[in-house]
């Protein structure tokens, strides 16, 4: 069943109305049809509208609601991604999966060992892009929102933006030469302890890693250094695997 995202204006009591570009991939992309059954989400409420499409237009798709189905399908905590940015399209990769597992928001960071420097006069068209991107996987997985993705801060602007959060975890391929170093089991009892209503905050290194001064400021703003294990993960793996990990924890809870 295909799934669309609609402004919150656009469901009323009955009828549930579809604009913008949908329209046109409705008609002339997937080529439904009238009485073909689609699932609508506003973004807000968490709630997946079922509803049949009753008549296709130019500029717009008019479909009755037939029911409400009320147990969302979102994670019971928000989790916000803070991705040091990685060379090439993996930023894409990222987005797509990390959607797909659950994220709540995706905060593109700048730090000291990322490789490529951001061309700051395309920053609206490249963030533009990459919430394109996270609104396509949401609506594949069904999602009842559709992620965030800011523009890119410094480590700085993180630190201060994540100091909010409930729990705060950050990956780090070093963990074991730290004083008070937690290792596999004191990461698993963290994961396994997360409970549902908190917000959590995730950093991941680029593809050189966490510089070390990166580290001791985030020891310093109350961030907790966990491990991934002993094998050393590509940056486009290790924040898919941190999401899976934490929605095995929170599913159901």
């Amino acid at each position: 069943m295909y799934h669309f995202f609609v402004e919150p204006n656009r469901i009323a009591e009955k009828t549930i109305t579809i604009t913008g570009q949908d329209v046109n991939h409705i008609k002339n992309v997937i080529r439904l049809k009238q009485g073909d059954e689609i699932s609508v989400s506003n973004g807000i409420d968490g709630r997946d509208y079922r509803c049949i499409i009753n008549s296709i237009g130019d500029t717009e798709i008019l479909c009755e609601l037939i029911f409400i189905k009320e147990d969302g399908v979102e994670l019971p905590s928000k989790v916000y991604l803070f991705q040091g940015i990685p060379k090439g399209d993996k930023m894409e990769l990222i987005i797509q999966k990390t959607v797909e597992l659950g994220v709540y928001e995706i905060i593109p960071v700048a730090m000291k060992r990322c490789v490529v420097k951001l061309d700051e006069k395309k920053s609206k068209s490249r963030t533009a892009r990459w919430q394109g991107i996270a609104e396509a996987a949401a609506k594949q997985s069904r999602r009842a929102i559709v992620p965030k993705i800011h523009d890119v801060m410094t480590y700085n602007e993180a630190l201060s933006y994540a100091a909010q959060m409930d729990i705060r975890l950050v990956p780090y391929e070093m963990e074991n030469t730290l004083d008070n170093n937690l290792g596999m089991a004191g990461t698993r009892k963290i994961i396994d302890n997360l409970t549902g209503g908190q917000t959590i905050a995730v950093f991941i290194g680029p593809e050189g890693g966490f510089d070390e001064s990166e580290i001791n400021a985030s020891i310093s703003r109350d961030m907790t250094p966990i491990t991934l294990g002993k094998r050393i993960l590509r940056t486009e793996t290790a924040g898919m695997t941190v999401m899976a990990w934490i929605m095995y924890s929170l599913e159901e809870k």
